[in-house]
């Protein structure tokens, strides 16, 4: 198959050409190289197509799907950005360019799309309290989160939750720009389905890291913002007291879910949009992840700062299984074997 992926000179996008490719695909690559994630010419693959061209571009974006059987569309801005004056880029790039890419693939008739989604689309994880079951906890309050009280209480009866791993069927509760723009991507792609008939399969990522992630830019996940700190010779800062539990999934196994959801599409004769969780099925804490980093490269240790952001959530791993149910793909990097990579591995300039 000939597939266009969008954002395809990023950082996951560029381990997905490299996975297409290995696997026998043709691969075309549309990226708009923005400053915030590329400061150095990007490397492509031999034999892939190259446009340099923004997803927001209609001509440019109907010329690149000509041709095409199917779309990755990894092209976003990421992460939380550095305040709230980001949201106009952020609903630009990532939601009116969703609402371009859909609108060039139903003029081409084009039908299957692989969407790189984020689990921020949850906001806060799965919670159980020991009176109350399941509940839902609303926003931290600034005022426990100044006096160090992290984790959320029941909202039912102010006990603690035990924290547990959320499944796709989960209500979303966006709680920040980045995660109401990824939400409204999957709803705008959901649209596009029903009207058009098409198959979408919305991959929901994790904690994604892993070699080539960007360094020393505020867009970056929080592996590449202590990976930058350990190459500046700096300690990791972890914001909180470091319990919040993530699940840290490697980059080539994301490669891997989107070759899974690629097939899966070309298999299947049902239209409308699906969600999947893509995590390594390992919680660890930011806290963990921030020592084994660490230790890996050779120090500095971690400072626990107890400083904190409003829209991050404290607890958010993954249940993966219907992927692994409905594709057979399985997360194959562990996460110590993926730290000691991680901290010797190239990262490119942010």
């Amino acid at each position: 198959m000939l597939i266009l992926v969008t954002g395809g000179a990023g950082f996951i996008g560029s381990h997905i050409v490299t996975a297409l490719v290995a696997a026998g695909h043709e691969v075309r690559v549309l990226d708009a190289l923005l400053p915030a994630a590329h400061r150095t010419a990007p490397e492509i693959p031999d034999g892939t197509d190259w446009r340099h061209a923004d997803v927001r571009d209609k001509e440019a974006v109907a010329d690149a799907l000509r041709g095409v059987d199917a779309v990755c569309h990894q092209a976003a801005m990421v992460g939380l950005g550095k305040d709230f004056a980001d949201a106009p880029d952020y609903v630009g790039c990532n939601d009116l360019g969703t609402a371009v890419l859909l609108a060039g693939m139903a003029e081409a008739a084009l039908r299957r799309l692989v969407l790189a989604s984020s689990m921020v689309v949850y906001g806060e994880g799965r919670y159980e309290c020991s009176r109350h079951g399941v509940v839902r906890p609303g926003p931290r309050r600034v005022a426990d989160l100044e006096a160090g009280a992290f984790e959320p209480p029941c909202p039912s009866c102010g006990e603690p939750l035990a924290a547990g791993l959320v499944g796709e069927d989960a209500p979303a509760d966006p709680r920040n720009v980045y995660a109401a723009t990824k939400l409204a991507q999957e709803h705008l792609a959901a649209a596009w389905a029903r009207a058009t008939g098409g198959r979408v399969a919305a991959l929901r990522y994790h904690n994604v890291y892993g070699p080539g992630m960007p360094r020393d830019t505020p867009y970056a996940g929080v592996a590449s913002l202590f990976r930058s700190a350990l190459s500046r010779g700096e300690a990791p800062r972890v914001f909180e007291d470091g319990g919040q539990r993530r699940d840290f999934v490697h980059v080539r196994d994301v490669a891997g879910a989107n070759l899974a959801a690629l097939d899966g599409l070309a298999g299947s004769p049902d239209g409308g949009l699906r969600a999947y969780n893509v995590g390594s099925g390992e919680p660890h804490t930011v806290g963990e992840m921030a020592g084994a980093l660490a230790e890996a490269y050779g120090g500095p240790t971690p400072v626990v700062t107890g400083e904190y952001r409003l829209g991050d959530v404290r607890h958010i791993t993954a249940s993966s299984q219907r992927l692994r149910d409905e594709s057979g793909w399985k997360p194959q990097v562990p996460f110590t074997e993926g730290m000691t990579e991680f901290a010797s591995a190239p990262l490119r300039a942010g």
